[in-house]
């Protein structure tokens, strides 16, 4: 069984992170995109651009993903997905979703977006992706990809 990184490359903040744990692991990386980003040069590296629309990528990703494979996303829907397919979730500050933690975290998104949606002066916005976020992601992928590799 071999291992491919997926990233919902939109708005990942960690692909120059993937790449570097990719390479380090010869472990091939699809960059899953709906345009806008450049071809990676390192030939691990695959730039995947699918069709606009909303989750066109999330669907691409969660069709393709396989046991043994690792996702990198924040769209807790498609972690979902890609937990049931077989695949390892990381999320981008390194956390990790498992069938155990899904769940909670869906109910906890739909009751925050219920709350916001009743708030017409809710201001959003979350906290800033932040050092100690990239370095616990690295640790995260380098991780799993150990796990994955046996």
């Amino acid at each position: 069984m071999s291992t491919t990184i997926y990233v919902d490359a939109d708005a990942c903040p960690v692909k120059d992170e993937i790449e570097r744990v990719a390479d380090r692991h010869q472990v091939p990386a699809i960059l899953v995109c709906n345009g806008g980003l450049r071809p990676p040069r390192n030939p691990l590296i695959r730039l995947q651009v699918v069709a606009e629309g909303p989750d066109v990528a999330d669907q691409w990703i969660a069709e393709h993903c396989a046991p043994g494979d690792i996702v990198v996303t924040a769209d807790l829907p498609l972690a979902d997905r890609c937990i049931k397919a077989g695949a390892a979730v990381i999320q981008h500050d390194g956390q990790a979703l498992t069938d155990a933690n899904i769940g909670p975290r869906l109910a906890t998104r739909d009751l925050m977006a219920d709350i916001r949606a009743a708030d017409p002066f809710h201001q959003g916005g979350g906290k800033a992706f932040s050092k100690a976020d990239r370095s616990r992601f690295l640790r995260a992928l380098d991780t799993a990809l150990r796990r994955a590799k046996g």
